[in-house]
């Protein structure tokens, strides 16, 4: 696209796509400031900010107290002679409960100490 643009008594032809977007782009600016956003202010700012909060609670932090008592409920509720999977897999039979500890008989004549909180699920006997 070719432009003349005459500037003190010369004329100068310009072929720039820069040029035409800028001429587009002063051509379309206000012209008038801009009127103010009704309704802004400082609640418009925090009650988006709350449902997020909300919404994060019930999302993330309420589940996860969901999960963090049940495990406390699981690892109260160990006993001798259940069967066990820990959070590295391991099946077993617990053989001996202790205070914070449990020792689990993997296999003949192999027994393994581990925390309590190394147990993740029971298993049912059927």
């Amino acid at each position: 696209m070719e432009r003349t643009i005459a500037a003190g008594g010369f004329a100068f032809k310009v072929r720039s796509p820069i040029f035409s977007m800028l001429q587009t782009i002063l051509a379309q600016a206000q012209t008038t400031a801009p009127q103010a956003v009704p309704g802004g202010g400082m609640g418009s700012f925090f009650v988006p900010l709350i449902f997020i909060f909300i919404i994060m609670y019930f999302v993330m932090i309420r589940p996860q107290k969901k999960r963090q008592q049940q495990q406390q409920q699981l690892t109260a509720s160990l006993k001798t002679g259940d069967r066990v999977v820990t959070n590295a897999g391991i099946h077993g039979l617990i053989s001996n409960v202790k205070e914070n500890t449990v020792l689990v008989k993997v296999a003949d004549n192999v027994k393994i100490e581990m925390d309590k909180a190394a147990i993740t699920n029971v298993l049912k006997e059927g």
